[in-house]
């Protein structure tokens, strides 16, 4: 990147030994203000991908690790919030930490509501902002590890029979074996077996194990 190409971008980082680690992604059209930012987050340690505009970002393919956004709120084009907006349509999950020089209260509260970390009016403190962005990280590891964890879930729950997710459905409403055998017109064996099958499928260790993952899966007895 030179001073005479202020639409310059870094690239994105391709080391072998950061692969998997977090991420922070910035746009600003303000290249001083992108190579001090890169700079700032490899001196902690972070990896880095910097922009000029939003529309450059999306033509990346994000990848599956910890990230956030560091965003400039007006932007040629597509500004900030507009972005925002965007990503939220898309399904696209970035925490943001907005940067502004003119940032007003109805901005301020609009991004907020939206979901943004945090909104920095320049100049800021280095501390603040590497505050923020540890923060957006830190929601967005728990965010994905919730992800996975759903992911999981769904796949045992894929591997039930009709019958299985039946008795599953029957047991998260709290009845024993007896009376959902008596529903469902089956021997009160055979509904332990089913039952001890499902148990084993879905690697609950409890029924409150069942209920709770009932409940995220969205199929428990209040679904």
């Amino acid at each position: 990147m030179t001073e005479s190409d202020p639409s310059a971008s870094t690239h994105p980082d391709t080391h072998p030994d950061t692969h998997g680690a977090p991420i922070v992604f910035v746009v600003d059209d303000d290249l001083s203000l992108r190579e001090a930012l890169d700079s700032l987050f490899r001196s902690v340690g972070l990896r880095v991908e910097s922009y000029a505009s939003a529309p450059e970002l999306l033509r990346r393919a994000l990848p599956d690790v910890p990230s956030c956004l560091v965003l400039d709120v007006r932007l040629p084009g597509l500004n900030g919030l507009e972005f925002q907006s965007q990503l939220q349509r898309a399904d696209i999950h970035l925490p943001i930490i907005f940067m502004t020089g003119h940032g007003d209260i109805p901005m301020t509260v609009r991004a907020m509501k939206a979901g943004a970390i945090d909104f920095l009016a320049k100049p800021f403190r280095e501390e603040d902002l590497l505050d923020a962005v540890s923060a957006a990280l830190a929601r967005d590891e728990v965010r994905r590890r919730n992800d996975r964890w759903l992911s999981e879930l769904r796949e045992r729950y894929a591997t039930l029979t009709a019958r299985e997710r039946e008795v599953l459905h029957f047991v998260t409403a709290g009845m024993l074996n007896k009376q959902i055998a008596a529903r469902i017109g089956l021997s009160e064996i055979t509904v332990k077996i089913h039952r001890g099958h499902m148990m084993k499928k879905m690697e609950a260790g409890s029924v409150a194990d069942l209920v709770k993952m009932s409940e995220q899966l969205g199929v428990g007895a209040d679904a």
